[in-house]
């Protein structure tokens, strides 16, 4: 009898490996699904704030002398609309922007030796074409138009006098949609003006490099 059993167990052990070949296989846990990353689109209308500084240049010009270029710095802050329209990764658009400002600036050389020479400005507004590559939530631009400011000049000892001139700005920057709705930008933009002419033969320039940053809200 013992033999017997033995012999079983023999033959069973044998044919295991077998019945394990013909069982089917166990099953495999499903690969858990990953929704592909929604595209962003930039179309549509836009608001914000923005606000950053101000550096540029002056010079005043007489009939008869010209001061050297001074320095004219300070802050900004104001309120950007807008409108984009994607085509694919590129992004076209235009945008305007209204800041006030605090850009100073004095100088005693040349012209200005005797009586001092003051230049400030206190808005800027520029209107703008935008065109950039947007892959995902980034928005890589340039942009280029119009701009208009009001350029103040005065001597140590007079008043104010204020006039309102055109001209033309060109930058870049970069946006961030960081959530459906909103996105964060920073930017430069050179801002050059026509001169501003007085009764007494006086021409005041002005340029400036602008840098700032923004957050606009899309509708």
């Amino acid at each position: 009898m013992k033999r017997v059993l033995i012999a079983a167990a023999l033959a069973l052990g044998a044919a295991a490996p077998a019945l394990a070949a013909d069982l089917p296989p166990p099953p495999v846990a499903p690969v858990p699904y990953i929704p592909p990353r929604p595209i962003y689109l930039w179309t549509g209308f836009y608001i914000g704030l923005n606000g950053g500084g101000g550096l540029g240049a002056s010079t005043w010009t007489t009939p008869v002398v010209t001061t050297n270029s001074f320095t004219v710095n300070g802050g900004l802050v104001g309120g950007t609309i807008g409108g984009n329209y994607q085509i694919g990764e590129f992004v076209i658009g235009a945008e305007g922007d209204y800041d006030w400002q605090n850009l100073r600036g004095s100088s005693t050389n040349g012209a200005c030796a005797l009586t001092g020479c003051n230049t400030a400005s206190s808005w800027l507004a520029t209107f703008r074409a935008r065109a950039g590559y947007a892959p995902q939530q980034f928005l890589y631009y340039v942009t280029g138009g119009g701009a208009a400011t009001d350029i103040k000049a005065a001597l140590s000892t007079s008043p104010w006098s204020s006039s309102t001139e055109l001209g033309w700005t060109v930058g870049g920057g970069l946006e961030y949609a960081f959530v459906d709705h909103w996105t964060l930008k920073v930017e430069y933009l050179f801002a050059d003006f026509q001169k501003a002419s007085w009764p007494t033969g006086v021409t005041v320039s002005l340029h400036e490099n602008i840098i700032r940053g923004g957050v606009n809200y899309k509708f």
